[in-house]
């Protein structure tokens, strides 16, 4: 896979946590070897602390960010451990919510990112996955901006690619194009598009399931292929199961990049840093050990690593999936925030986010138990 010479990385000491994708953060011990001068980052000590932005900080825009909601019309349950209720019902309530507050903002968000993960995939055992789709969706139709829909594991639970492709869940009609750069351009083969809500900022959507054994024809060379990957990884006779994996996260749930993906990736952020933008990542699978439960990272979140840390421009890293959340800033400067899951979220709370975006940093206002975040752009040392 991609991996820029300019980059050593080191992964070691994982093991599988005792429950998937809840609420520890990554056992996963996490370091960056023999990193060149040029591209070490500068200790910032002087990150303001929540509700002491200046008053004459300027908001550029902003944007809305939600995760897992998935919905189902059924009485409240349990996660597959027993030890984590879910609100299959009162998840439309919290949506239904989070619209309200995005609609009645004295100065409404460029957009709204749906993290993945819109209906459980329950509704496919009972055949309403459509139907519960169809909900949800025209709940959505209430937001008076834009909303840019990721694909997670329960989208593929319940319909296939082909379907999803051809779906209201397919946002890629919003995406822009830059102009005589035909690297930049997607390929129809994954579910991946970039968009620019406000002048020198770009965004980036990536389909963590790109490489997955989910929502793929079972008789298709790409699904021979991404099984073999997986068995590769994972001995076990449930492939769900991190059981005694000594890289937990290539489990069926959770899916990768592949290299074209990567290649395309790293052309956009290319083509952001010759130009001076600011990106923000986007994908249902998070990609850094320490913000994140290690099995519930995609397969080759290293791989992802390596092209995002080759460049300069990327801001932070936006993921669902670990339904409590998590938060760390990598040794790049990266802000990686995995959104804590409406799912999960009891009727008396709530779970989604806005972002406002300053010319110096970006301030993630939660709601419910979504925490309050500063995140500084990175600054280089000038040696």
């Amino acid at each position: 896979m991609f991996l820029p010479s300019r980059v050593e990385l080191e992964f070691s000491g994982s093991s599988a946590p005792s429950t998937w994708c809840t609420s520890h953060r990554s056992q996963t011990n996490f370091s960056v070897l023999r990193l060149p001068v040029e591209t070490r980052l500068e200790v910032m000590d002087d990150k303001p602390k929540p509700g002491t932005l200046s008053e004459n900080s300027e908001v550029l825009f902003s944007f809305g960010v939600i995760a897992d909601i998935q919905y189902a019309d059924l009485e409240d349950g349990y996660n597959f451990q027993g030890n984590r209720r879910r609100y299959y019902r009162h998840s439309l309530l919290h949506l239904r919510g989070a619209i309200e507050h995005w609609n009645t903002e004295g100065r409404p968000p460029r957009c709204v990112l749906q993290l993945g993960d819109i209906i459980d995939g329950y509704n496919a055992q009972y055949k309403v996955s459509e139907k519960s789709l169809e909900l949800v969706m025209n709940t959505f139709q209430m937001l008076k901006v834009p909303v840019h829909h990721t694909w997670g594991n329960h989208e593929f639970y319940n319909f296939s690619r082909n379907y999803l492709t051809n779906s209201k869940l397919n946002t890629k009609f919003l995406e822009d194009q830059i102009v005589h750069d035909p690297k930049t351009v997607p390929s129809e083969d994954y579910y991946a598009y970039h968009f620019v809500p406000f002048p020198q900022f770009r965004f980036i959507l990536l389909d963590a399931y790109d490489l997955s054994v989910l929502g793929v024809d079972q008789s298709s060379p790409k699904y021979q292929q991404c099984l073999k990957i997986l068995r590769e990884h994972n001995p076990n006779s449930e492939l769900n199961s991190p059981q005694g994996l000594s890289e937990p996260q290539f489990v069926q749930f959770n899916g990768g990049f592949s290299q074209d993906q990567l290649n395309w990736l790293n052309e956009v952020l290319t083509f952001s840093d010759t130009n001076q933008e600011k990106v923000v990542i986007v994908s249902h699978l998070p990609i850094y050990p320490e913000a994140s439960d290690s099995v519930c990272l995609a397969w080759n979140y290293r791989d992802a690593l390596a092209v995002i840390w080759s460049h300069k421009c990327v801001v932070c890293f936006f993921a669902g999936h670990t339904h409590d959340g998590g938060y760390s800033e990598d040794p790049f400067g990266v802000h990686h925030i995995n959104l804590e899951g409406v799912i999960e979220t009891a009727p008396d709370s709530q779970a989604f986010g806005t972002v406002y975006v300053y010319p110096d940093k970006m301030v993630l206002k939660g709601r419910g138990r979504v925490p309050d975040r500063i995140m500084n752009y990175k600054r280089e040392i000038q040696l």
